[in-house]
């Protein structure tokens, strides 16, 4: 018999013996249940691995190893080579400072598998060596590293370049890679080693590469977030902080700090890789200033071209990520680009890519996962500037389809800001707008609350969207959006993006010949000016929309425009002339039943005849618009009554009754989330205050209104010119 047969046969009688079978000792083992079935008919030879862990498996200790074919009996506790396979760590690295000590921590835990994630470019390679090299005299047995990207994910290879690496010579590793991966896991046995897994794909790919040996720690890095490690620490990388990132480029270059390397830092998004190049560049051209990179790097459209030093390439470095994605992921990664805001929420993002919201919500997440997008809030996810560079170029190919999905945008943006503008001023006059049947329904917002929670989230982005609109010959959306952003803009009193807006609203309504849209636009953008008290381009727009509300016959148009124009000659001083232009749209808006329009003009007309000195009759108008505005549901035009009837009373010295009007409003405007009528509240109550001698109390009021509305415009605001006069 030979020695395999003597060691099979031995293998076979002991297993039975402990009342195992194949497959028993095969999981117990991790070695395949066919590999260990030719080892006891001696068809396979044994291995010092295979031989300590039946051992231990069936409690017979130095049974087995005497019986191995060849090999000489031999405890030893370390390899017979001591591995240290680390690149070297680069001398400019900088910040970092947190991260270090938690991958510090996290490898001193229980269990100590640390995975630091980050996107193309962040550094996570440069920051796993440093803290590799800090680490590795602390590991007896030595330090692995692995560079896994150019692995095609079988474990099999990674487990051969291993054995190698710990000594095995080549005529011993197994064929099986499972006979391979038990041959790993025994060889790190009983050994104390940092394994360093660099640019790992995905969990899949490292789970086999794990040590089951307590004292071994492993530190990971990855583009992709891996999740699925649930048992790992997780770190994850983002830009460096300002400070260090012009550390970076200084140390690199040996330029001082300036004002242009911070600029230069920032063109490069604080991304370390993007620094270095743009350093190396910057070093590769004597002839270049800071001012020259500088001047190079601010054309965003041609940034990704600078950011090439010929050996190094951003736009490489985000391909290998890309690279990863799915069709799906990748066609929704280039769409997202079509959004010109900064980011985007589920159903935006749906209404884009023509996918199911839940569809749309997966795909989001695995982008995030492979840190191709941010997710700033849970539900909205956005780009690092360069990757919307990238993107844009790179991965948006489809002409056509991008086109599409603007419009879809763009009408998705229209559909939901209409039913936010609806709850914000239900009776106001809405155009008929027609939708396709593929725009998707909004998101439900059930009251102003919400609405306005709405608004504050996506204005930014819808102005942006207006813009582009403009720009993309979407000439009715671009309008529409103005339309339904003017009344939130109202509200928060953001008059450079309400101005902004309706000047491209207005070019695009000329541009379609629309002279409703046009002569609509033209007027709200008179009631911008008057709100920023810009009168006489205020003045200027009412006149050319009434000339075309005229033109087109529309009463309705003609009627509010004459009541904005009212009020406008109202701040003017020409107090006569606004009551006869806010009397006129009054009627108007009686005989067509409009009690909200009536109500609001009614309220211009009681600050009129405050300034005509009919304090009284104004404060009795006031307060029956007051009652039509609860009536309706209009919380801020009750504020706005109620602020009205204070400034009205404080005009008769009935302090007491102004003050409660006042104190009324102050809680109206707060809930409704009006800055504006609230600072308008609190300085009209700190002018009671000072008419009746409480200086002290009325500087606090005021000081309070000033940390919710600042500098309120006394042409607008009556009660900021009484407080100019009382504090003079």
């Amino acid at each position: 018999m030979n020695e395999r047969a003597t060691f099979g046969a031995e293998l076979r009688r002991r297993r039975k013996a402990a009342g195992l079978s194949l497959t028993e000792l095969a999981v117990r083992t991790h070695y395949s249940k066919g590999y260990l079935s030719k080892v006891e008919t001696g068809l396979s030879a044994p291995n010092p691995a295979l031989a300590a862990l039946c051992e231990t498996e069936l409690g017979a200790e130095g049974a087995l190893k005497p019986l191995l074919p060849g090999e000489p009996v031999r405890r030893r506790t370390r390899p017979d080579v001591r591995p240290s396979g680390l690149p070297p760590a680069t001398p400019s690295f900088t910040g970092r400072t947190a991260e270090l000590r938690a991958i510090r921590t996290a490898l001193e835990a229980d269990g100590g598998v640390c995975v630091v994630s980050g996107m193309g470019g962040v550094g996570k390679t440069e920051l796993a060596v440093r803290c590799a090299h800090r680490l590795e005299s602390g590991f007896a047995d030595g330090c692995l590293f692995v560079d896994l990207r150019d692995e095609s994910g079988e474990s099999a290879a990674v487990h051969d370049r291993l054995l190698r690496v710990l000594g095995v010579p080549a005529d011993r590793i197994p064929a099986d890679p499972a006979d391979r991966a038990a041959l790993y896991r025994s060889r790190l046995r009983g050994r104390s080693v940092l394994l360093v897994l660099d640019n790992a794909v995905n969990a899949a790919q490292v789970r086999p590469l794990l040590p089951a040996e307590p004292k071994c720690r492993v530190l990971i890095t990855s583009r992709s977030r891996l999740s699925a490690l649930d048992d790992a620490a997780h770190i994850s990388l983002d830009m460096l902080p300002l400070d260090a990132a012009v550390g970076l480029f200084t140390t690199v270059t040996g330029v001082p700090s300036s004002a242009a390397v911070t600029r230069v830092v920032q063109r490069c998004a604080r991304l370390p890789l993007a620094i270095r190049i743009a350093a190396a560049r910057l070093r590769a051209h004597p002839s270049w200033d800071v001012a020259e990179l500088e001047r190079r790097l601010a054309d965003e459209t041609a940034r990704l071209g600078e950011l090439d030093d010929g050996e190094r390439s951003l736009a490489v470095a985000f391909r290998l990520s890309v690279k990863q994605l799915s069709a799906a992921e990748a066609r929704l990664f280039g769409l997202l680009t079509v959004h010109p805001g900064t980011d985007v929420d589920i159903h935006t993002a749906s209404a884009l890519s023509a996918l199911s919201f839940r569809e749309t919500d997966r795909l989001l997440d695995r982008l995030h996962e492979a840190h191709l997008l941010t997710q700033p809030e849970s539900d909205r996810y956005g780009f690092h500037d360069l990757l919307r560079a990238f993107a844009t170029e790179f991965v948006l190919t489809d002409a056509e389809d991008g086109m599409k999905a603007f419009g879809r945008l763009a009408a998705f943006a229209v559909r939901t800001a209409a039913q936010a503008d609806k709850e914000l001023t239900p009776h106001r006059f809405v155009p008929e707008i027609v939708f396709d049947p593929g725009i998707p329904e909004p998101a439900r917002l059930d009251d102003g609350e919400m609405a306005m929670s709405w608004f504050r989230a996506e204005w930014p982005g819808l102005v942006a969207l207006c813009r582009t609109a403009h720009e993309r010959g979407e000439y009715d959306r671009c309008w529409q959006l103005a339309f339904f952003l003017r009344d939130y803009f109202f509200v928060a009193k953001l008059w450079d993006p309400w101005l902004e807006t309706h000047r491209w609203a207005r070019a695009s309504a000329e541009a379609v010949g629309d002279r409703w849209a046009l002569a609509t636009t033209t007027a709200n953008l008179g009631v911008a000016h008057v709100d920023r008290g810009d009168l006489d381009e205020a003045s200027a727009c009412y006149g050319e929309a009434l000339a075309l509300f005229r033109q087109i016959g529309d009463g309705h148009g003609e009627t509010t425009t004459l009541a904005h124009s009212g009020w406008a000659e109202h701040y003017r001083g020409n107090h006569d002339d606004a009551l006869r232009d806010l009397r006129q749209a009054h009627a108007a808006y009686v005989r067509d039943g409009n009690r909200r329009n009536a109500a609001i003009t009614d309220r211009g007309i009681a600050l009129v005849l405050t300034a005509l000195g009919q304090p009284v009759e104004a404060a009795t108008l006031a307060a029956e618009t007051l009652a039509v505005f609860d009536e309706l549901g209009l919380d801020l035009d009750a504020a706005m009554a109620l602020n009205c009837m204070g400034w009205a009373w404080f005009h008769t010295e009935r302090h007491d009754q102004a003050a409660s009007a006042y104190r009324a409003a102050a809680d109206r405007a707060e809930a409704c989330g009006s800055r504006y009528e609230t600072a308008r509240a609190y300085v009209g109550l700190g002018n009671v205050a000072a008419a009746e001698g409480s200086t002290e109390l009325a500087a606090d009021l005021w000081n309070r209104a000033d940390e919710v509305h600042p500098d309120l415009d006394e042409v607008m605001v009556g009660e900021s010119r009484a407080r100019g006069g009382a504090t003079a």
